[in-house]
């Protein structure tokens, strides 16, 4: 035997050979298990070092202001896991927040019960934002339109429609029965943070153990190939920004409902860019195919609690819009690695 045959190779489980699998190795584990690495850190330095932070009043709070983000964010990750977007949101939100209170001030048509003016206070904004959200399926699935195209069409003319609505102006009001689901306690625990979880358990549900989850990453990865499989893919996609704008419609519900008030203006503003962030930084690939529910949740409470922490430690808020949007690209970065591996 030659001394090249009994030589190391720095190509063949050599030392190059295993630097470079220690890095792969790395960026996987850090793909799959970054996001929840920066949250124990955030919560154990938060617990540490932030007075009151485990106190219950500070928990709540905290549930309390990522709720929507969170309810948001679900449509979102099915969404993106389609291989879409949706700009429209925020938009969404402002026109359901703004029919709801509208409906039972009588503002609109006239109702002849009470209770009947809040039932449909709670239902009709939501179809309202499934139509909206039907439409967008409907610019890209019917004409071919980038859904990042198709959803800025209600981005700009929803919070239109959602201030023509109002007048432009501020809707006041005060009706318990309404502002329960903002506002309200079952057992203690927040109505909105109920909700939250109900929707994000549906979400991984649907996700996970249905055939049309199963459907929404056959469509995100290959949408071809899932026509070519007889899924009806034009189907799945306008189904999912339905979706998308009904949980839209909800947390723009919750909104107004905490507030007392309807503020057509300012009402989600920014939220699809919450949204997008908390997906992206959970972990659901921009480019389809994949849908990492648990991911989103995770990812949101991060930038929760990146916000608390800063604002905690007298940093001004504006700069957790910095930090944010590093997290993003860090997240971004970590999967495009992850993918080439």
């Amino acid at each position: 035997m030659s001394a090249l045959d009994t030589a190391p190779s720095s190509t063949n489980g050599g030392p190059v050979e295993r630097r470079l699998n220690a890095r792969q190795a790395t960026l996987r584990f850090l793909g799959r298990y970054g996001t929840l690495l920066v949250f124990a850190s955030l919560l154990l330095f938060n617990v540490v070092f932030t007075p009151n932070f485990v106190a219950w009043n500070t928990l709540t709070l905290n549930l309390t202001q990522v709720a929507t983000v969170v309810i948001v964010a679900m449509g979102m990750t099915l969404v993106i896991a389609t291989g879409g977007i949706d700009l429209s949101v925020g938009s969404v939100m402002a026109i359901a927040g703004a029919l709801a209170p509208l409906i039972f001030l009588d503002r609109i048509v006239p109702i002849p019960s009470h209770t009947l003016g809040v039932a449909l206070a709670l239902t009709l904004p939501l179809l309202a934002a499934a139509l909206c959200g039907w439409f967008n399926g409907f610019l890209i699935t019917r004409y071919r339109i980038q859904p990042i195209v198709a959803t800025l069409v209600l981005f700009i003319a929803g919070r239109g429609i959602a201030q023509t609505f109002t007048n432009s102006e501020l809707q006041t009001f005060n009706e318990p029965s309404f502002q329960f689901i903002g506002k309200g306690f079952v057992w203690g625990v927040p109505v909105q943070v109920i909700l939250m979880a109900l929707v994000v358990l549906a979400t991984h549900y649907l996700v996970r153990r249905t055939a049309l989850g199963r459907q929404i990453l056959a469509v995100g990865g290959n949408e071809k190939a899932a026509r070519l499989s007889g899924i009806d893919a034009a189907g799945v996609k306008r189904l999912i920004y339905v979706i998308s704008g009904v949980l839209a419609g909800i947390a723009g519900m919750v909104v107004v409902a905490i507030n007392n008030a309807s503020d057509a203006a300012r009402v989600g503003t920014l939220m699809e860019l919450d949204a997008i962030a908390a997906v992206a930084v959970g972990g659901t690939l921009l480019s389809g195919g994949r849908a990492n529910v648990l991911g989103t949740v995770l990812g949101a409470f991060v930038l929760q609690l990146v916000r608390t922490t800063l604002l905690a430690n007298g940093v001004p808020d504006a700069a957790a819009l910095v930090v944010k949007a590093a997290l993003i690209i860090a997240a971004v970065w970590l999967q495009s690695r992850a993918e080439r591996i």
